[in-house]
């Protein structure tokens, strides 16, 4: 089984292999892998990582190994004011890939019935799910650190 300890956003070379993984999968820190052509990688980091789409895992033999986003559910929003939309969905710390025309976020039925009554479009879909990074680094769902506390002088809110 090859080893990985480091990650790098982009690639040098061109790939020995591929891991495809969903968003949730590409946060990690140590964990056995299936790569795309079937063997294993141990990947061993020095702390927890996002792997972000485009990047590459280096083995201890030098190899790179390319980080693919998989296909997975999630909510495409589209509607007349898409900046309003946006907000909406900032506000939560929902993680959101936002492209020129629609938004895309993980399937959650609470933020798709709000959204619905703002007057959006909410359809099911599957594709790979890259979200913006934002201030704080990259997206974050409720099972991840915002990396950023909230004390009392902060003047914003969660409607969760």
């Amino acid at each position: 089984m090859q080893t990985a300890h480091h990650y790098h956003g982009h690639a040098h070379k061109p790939a020995s292999d591929r891991l495809i993984l969903t968003y949730e999968d590409r946060f990690l820190r140590r964990k056995v892998l299936v790569l795309a052509s079937g063997g294993t990688l141990l990947v061993d980091l020095a702390k927890t990582t996002s792997l972000d789409q485009g990047g590459v895992l280096i083995t201890t033999e030098g190899d790179e190994i390319a980080i693919e986003a998989a296909p997975e559910p999630l909510l495409s929003i589209t509607g007349e004011d898409m900046a309003r939309l946006a907000w909406h969905i900032g506000n939560r710390h929902t993680p959101c890939q936002i492209e020129r025309n629609r938004l895309l976020i993980q399937p959650d039925h609470v933020i798709a019935d709000m959204l619905v009554r703002l007057g959006a479009r909410v359809e099911e879909v599957e594709e790979p799910f890259t979200p913006e990074g934002g201030a704080y680094g990259h997206g974050r769902t409720h099972g991840h650190d915002h990396s950023h506390s909230h004390g009392p002088d902060d003047h914003h809110h969660h409607d969760h």
